[in-house]
């Protein structure tokens, strides 16, 4: 569609009898031009093509007309009459129609080039919208019952674009935000009140004079739709690089319900219709560069909306409903309760020893990605809740879920492609002889499961682990779980059970620097098996994190699995890698633990991470124990392996890998780990900061010499993180082990801040 400067000219003189000068402007889907007469008096002339038909156009010139009765007339623009009598005019060029209307100029600053906004400005604005919808109460048009990428109503249609948006964090947020409008607008959007809106009060078309709204151009993106869409609108652009954004949207709602009164329905829809704006535009700005369009109208909002949508998701959903009600004098959501009474319910029904964390217990109510949200507005960095390994709600692995679970979940008696498809998939990140598959439903259940096979293969049952490791909590995980079995309540030492020393090169008899420190851990091991065989006895298994946990966040040193693993094998022992914390890229360096050692168990027992929060675990095996292990006795397991659990971890296995997290977590774990550093040369507390990607530990001590724990002081920085939004927890033997195992999403932003939180803390005590 191309008119140049001279043929609109021509075109004004011939059928609106006008001579003036011409001057193109930009425009989103019309050709837009100013026009100047000799008086200086100016025009916007506008071009349609087909893809404004003539019963839209004929529909903006009601919708204007209708509003020249209100007494907000003099905001919007009124049409010329052309020769004809008429507002609008056709012409036929080279055998296309346009159509071609000329409107008065609304003098006024754009609203993006306003520099001071004030309450009072966001106030107006909400009232200008209020009373231009009330006024639309009445009108009706057929034209505008249509179907518009533009509606937020549509919003879940942006989901087709995501594919476009090549930034695996730009793409997950939005997915986020698109999960969350299907999840909580779309089942209410039919019970919401409709109406005939303008539809884009953007930026570029509201315009200010001294404070005030002194015009709405472009009926451009006009629609029937649901009435709170067009203050969602309004409020998302006047939103965009605000350093307050809620309160700038608080401010607009305020002054829209004091014009037209809002329902508490609307009010608690708008932060994710706000979100659903956003989706729409993100996407079509990338779908546009995908078709490497060079008009700056298709990218001219894409920077601030993305501002807008990272700085949305750390905003609580309830804390924003909380400000809209509040501003229109409805009471907040907000819970101001203490939770006692829950806390009391908790008591009698739940089991006592279910221990929940923090010293003022949080109630967390929704999560996003390494967000997560409670009931009284707060939203909380994760930093510690490694099992929502690729995100809280991951759009992807929640929608593939959604689909199963509404179409099959049987047990595993029947065929089924997802169990095969996951085995080979699951498999192939593996060493070769890793390639035999158990699904069952936690780390617990299928650590339980590997040692039943270990014992079944070597015809053993004596297991060696390591002191203060932690492998589950079924009785045969207890009894292997000195941090366990050795502690308050603990069962004690099964005479089966063997500790073999915990390798600790900050704490342990053999430290950092020490090239051979591995080999000579791994001795305690081979003293293990000697005093066996004393009794006449052998190893059935050796079972060890590949990283351990809640012995202290503690990578192994150099060459100790290999040299455990061959005592254990020489022995007739089965070595099974525990990587229920650290498997799936969580390291960075490898997508195994094990990979770390340069060894290859016989058995590896997978959890946590592997279903991001879903009941998932596997045991992988050698052909030759599975071979043993199949010896006419059935096994079977209700649940392990159904469609919805498989489906699952095909969906977190994808994600990890087609969103590149193994390398997220390298690049962005080394960063915060010389963050960690830093802090430990500023502040002796911090005495040795270890780990590998997102498997990071920070040992405190009173005295870097007596390595006395820095209990309480743990625990009171870790409380102060909690009051800045930050979730972290302790760990070790000693329980002064600054533990750091965040979802894979977490950033180099909130690493940042992360550490500047922390420095204040400890400078703090």
């Amino acid at each position: 569609m191309t008119f140049s400067e001279a043929t609109i000219q021509d075109l004004v003189k011939e059928h609106y009898g006008l001579n003036v000068t011409v001057k193109a402007l930009n425009g989103y889907d019309e050709l837009n031009f100013l026009l100047s007469n000799e008086k200086n008096e100016k025009y916007i002339l506008k071009v349609s093509n087909e893809s404004h038909p003539f019963p839209f156009l004929e529909a903006q010139i009601n919708i204007i007309q209708h509003l020249k009765k209100s007494n907000i007339s003099d905001c919007f623009q009124h049409f010329s009459i052309n020769k004809q009598g008429e507002e609008l005019t056709k012409i036929v060029k080279d055998s296309k129609t346009y159509y071609i209307r000329i409107l008065n100029f609304l003098e006024g600053t754009f609203w993006v080039d306003v520099k001071e906004k004030t309450d009072e400005l966001h106030h107006n604005l909400g009232s200008f919208l209020g009373n231009t919808d009330n006024a639309l109460q009445d009108f009706s048009h057929p034209a505008m019952h249509r179907s518009y990428t533009w509606d937020i109503s549509r919003a879940s249609e942006a989901g087709d674009n995501l594919k476009y948006i090549l930034n695996h964090e730009k793409r997950r947020i939005a997915g986020y935000f698109l999960l969350q409008f299907d999840t909580e607008v779309l089942p209410q959007i039919h019970r919401l009140r409709h109406a005939y809106i303008h539809n884009d009060a953007n930026d570029y078309n509201v315009l200010v004079q001294e404070n005030k709204i002194s015009g709405l151009i472009d009926f451009g993106d006009m629609v029937y739709t649901a009435l709170i869409n067009n203050l969602a609108i309004a409020c998302t652009y006047a939103m965009l690089d605000e350093e307050d954004p809620l309160g700038v949207a608080a401010g607009i709602v305020a002054g829209y319900h004091k014009a037209y009164a809002l329902t508490e329905q609307e009010l608690d829809l708008l932060y994710y219709l706000i979100a659903g704006r956003l989706c729409i535009s993100v996407t079509q700005s990338a779908y546009n560069a995908s078709l490497d369009s060079n008009n700056e109208h298709h990218f001219i909002t894409e920077k601030p909306a993305w501002d807008l949508l990272y700085k949305l998701i750390e905003i609580n959903p309830i804390k924003a409903q909380d400000a809209f009600r509040k501003g229109c004098g409805s009471a907040g959501l907000i819970n101001e309760d203490d939770y006692s009474d829950l806390l009391e319910v908790r008591k009698k029904k739940i089991g006592r020893n279910l221990s929940i964390g923090y010293k003022d217990k949080l109630k967390i109510v929704k999560g996003a990605l390494q967000y997560l949200y409670d009931d009284k507005g707060r939203t909380f960095v994760d930093c510690v809740n490694n099992p929502s390994h690729v995100g809280h709600c991951h759009p992807v692995v929640v929608r593939k879920m959604q689909k199963q679970i509404a179409t099959l979940n049987t047990n595993t008696r029947y065929l089924n492609d997802a169990i095969t498809e996951y085995a080979e998939k699951l498999t192939a990140t593996l060493p070769e002889k890793l390639s035999v598959c158990y699904f069952v439903n936690s780390g617990s259940e299928a650590n339980d499961l590997a040692i039943r096979m270990s014992r079944h293969f070597t015809k053993q049952k004596d297991i060696i682990v390591l002191d203060h490791a932690y492998h589950g909590t079924s009785t045969v995980a207890m009894e292997m779980s000195p941090y366990k079995f050795d502690s308050k309540g603990g069962s004690g030492q099964m005479p089966w059970i063997h500790k073999a020393i915990n390798p600790d090169l900050y704490r342990g008899p053999y430290k950092y620097g020490d090239a051979k420190a591995g080999e000579k851990y791994a001795a305690d091991v081979q003293r293990i098996i000697e005093d066996l065989k004393k009794e006449d006895k052998a190893p059935a298994v050796f079972i060890c994190e590949t990283l351990l946990g809640v012995g202290g966040q503690i990578p192994l040193p150099e060459n100790y699995l290999k040299t455990a693993y061959d005592y254990v094998r020489a022995a007739g022992g089965v070595c099974i890698a525990d990587e229920v914390q650290v498997g799936f890229g969580r390291i960075g360096d490898h997508f195994w633990g094990f990979e770390l050692q340069n060894v290859v168990p016989d058995i590896i027992v997978l959890g946590k991470p592997i279903g991001n929060g879903h009941p998932l675990a596997a045991v992988i095996v050698t052909e030759e124990i599975a071979d043993s292990f199949n010896n006419g006795l059935e096994y079977f397991n209700t649940f392990g392996g159904n469609p919805v659990s498989m489906t699952t971890g095909l969906a977190v296995l994808d994600v990890i890998q087609d969103e590149e997290m193994q390398k997220h977590a390298l690049e962005v774990g080394n960063h915060l780990m010389n963050g960690l550093k830093g802090l430990m040369a500023k502040h002796p507390i911090i005495s040795d900061v270890r780990g590998h990607g997102f498997f990071i530990g920070a040992e405190m001590v009173k005295d870097r010499t007596t390595m006395e724990p820095a209990v309480p002081e743990i625990d009171i920085v870790v409380e102060k993180m909690k009051a800045n939004g930050y979730l972290l927890s302790t760990d070790g033997p000693l329980h002064n082990v600054l533990k750091i195992k965040p979802p894979m999403t977490f950033s180099k932003q909130n690493a940042d801040e992360m550490v500047k939180l922390l420095d204040i803390a400890l400078s703090e005590l």
